[in-house]
């Protein structure tokens, strides 16, 4: 495997995930990242110490006093060369995303292009940090609201989109005046070193303090660092619901702010009247894109009983042309899952499906064999299934899709799709133009994503990402997400010669 990208982004086989102001910590413990590709031992990166973490708090702080000063446009300035740099670092960013992570190329490089347009977007924003202004009962009062940095943000990455999640947070908190500490996955840490040594080099050209951005590297106890410290007054979580109550809980007691993206269990409901060409496409990469691995990805279709067996007959033959292998060959749809660990939780969510009365339709399985080695490959599969069913209703990270069947109306389609404890994303595929408006109504989804005729995956960074329920209510990326990364003031001003007060309420002094 040709890995000349990690020269290219500054790896080497030992780097320092912890970074405080102008120099990273070393450290004693090293993280080992094994690529799914192929099983081969990447490179390391040292794991965040007690003691460095409070190092790297304390760095934050200080460049938060002078990093909230600097004008927003000024600061959306230095995004902006992020941004360029990204782009002249595309190529061997995405390489080490799909090498480290497993994703096709494909969608490497398009996370890259995610993180590029998050830029573009935040130095729009730099300049549009709005507040409002209001009339006051008083005479010569003026009243009006604006908003302030909050101070440092913690994020959380998850393994599966791990440097685009990441750029969603950091660049509009970066924007709005915060700065931010960054715990990376410790499934794919390599990727994250690479994108603060590309961030750490924009910084100190523009004489900035590269306590800006701190990384910090470990398992969960490290997280938990974050989550209970007070310094930290919001943490930005991705991961499972399970890992979202426990950080949600922590942040909690200690009356912090949280933003909470969780599991999903996305479904595409398919009408009479759909159009099947695009049902297939956007059931097909929805369901194996990523390898099943996106937390938009789609686990259910929900297909009307009077186009049921076409739907399953063509998606069924879809399935077998699907091309699985290495993902840095752009020849092959579906790379490997993360790890050994998940695909332990794709053959139990297989045998679960087949004791609890479902029929495999296409049959899932392990890869082996040359092309295989590291053991992380396997087949995406099709289940007939009940919604009802304990395992349908949870959501297993793997290439696995549900089919259901539904009768009568699209409120019965509805009612299928909305029963689940979660509600990231969800589509229809419809013709119909009824149909898609009362899918879009108050009575329809109720998940934060809701689609007409394209899939459950593939989120523009314009519109705000997140979902309700068990996904846990936080909104990133576009539209007025920034707001969750800043603190709200009201303001009152007399510009008068006396001091009248509010209701009329008067002194006799």
């Amino acid at each position: 495997m040709n890995t000349s990208f990690l020269k290219k982004l500054d790896l080497h086989k030992k780097n320092e995930g912890t970074w405080t102001g102008q120099k990273s910590l070393k450290s004693d413990t090293y993280i080992e990242s094994y690529s799914p590709v192929d099983g081969e031992l990447i490179g390391s990166v040292s794991v965040t110490s007690k003691k460095d973490y409070e190092k790297v708090i304390k760095t934050a702080q200080k460049a938060f006093i002078e990093w909230r000063e600097i004008p927003a446009p000024k600061r959306g300035e230095i995004v902006r060369q992020y941004g360029d740099e990204l782009r002249k670092y595309k190529e061997p960013l995405g390489q080490l995303v799909s090498y480290e992570m497993g994703k096709s190329l494909q969608e490497g490089l398009g996370e890259v292009q995610e993180m590029i347009d998050i830029c573009d977007f935040a130095v729009g924003l730099s300049r549009q940090l709005y507040g409002l202004t209001m009339h006051s009962e008083r005479p010569y009062h003026r009243m009006y609201e604006q908003w302030h940095p909050l101070g440092i943000v913690g994020i959380i990455s998850a393994f599966n989109f791990p440097v685009a999640v990441w750029s969603w947070n950091a660049m509009i908190a970066m924007v709005c005046g915060d700065v931010c500490v960054w715990k990376a996955s410790e499934k794919a840490p390599l990727c994250a070193v690479a994108c603060q040594n590309i961030l750490h080099k924009v910084l100190k050209a523009n004489k900035v303090s590269e306590g800006v951005s701190c990384i910090i590297t470990g398992d969960y106890k490290v997280g938990e660092w974050m989550t209970q410290d007070k310094r930290v007054p919001l943490v930005s979580a991705t991961g499972s619901t399970r890992m979202g109550k426990i950080v949600g809980a922590a942040v909690a007691e200690r009356l912090g702010r949280s933003l909470l993206e969780l599991g999903g269990n996305n479904a595409i409901i398919v009408t009479e009247s759909a159009d099947l060409n695009l049902v297939l496409t956007g059931a097909l990469f929805g369901a194996v894109g990523t390898c099943g691995q996106r937390c938009t990805s789609t686990r259910r279709l929900i297909v009307h009983e009077s186009i049921y067996n076409e739907v399953k007959t063509k998606l069924t033959k879809a399935y077998t042309q699907l091309k699985i292998g290495n993902p840095l060959d752009s020849k092959n749809h579906v790379g490997p899952l993360i790890d050994k660990m998940a695909v332990d939780a794709y053959l139990k969510a297989l045998q679960a499906a087949g004791e609890q009365g479902a029929n495999i339709l296409v049959e899932g399985g392990v890869l082996k064999g040359k092309h295989y080695e590291s053991g992380c490959y396997v087949k995406p599969c099709i289940v007939e299934a009940e919604n009802s069913m304990p395992i349908v209703q949870h959501e297993t990270f793997a290439p696995i899709l549900y089919l259901l069947k539904y009768k009568g109306s699209v409120e019965n389609a509805i009612a299928i799709q909305n029963d689940v404890p979660q509600g990231l994303s969800s589509a229809i595929m419809t013709t119909n133009l009824r149909e898609a408006e009362r899918f879009l109504s108050c009575a329809g989804s109720d998940c934060g994503i809701a689609n007409v005729n394209i899939g459950t995956s593939g989120a523009e960074i314009g519109g705000a990402f997140g979902g309700e329920k068990e996904t846990g209510g936080g909104r990133e990326s576009g539209s007025d997400s920034w707001k969750a990364y800043m603190r709200r003031q009201t303001n009152t001003i007399n510009y008068s010669t006396t001091l009248p007060l509010a209701q009329g309420i008067k002194f006799d002094l």
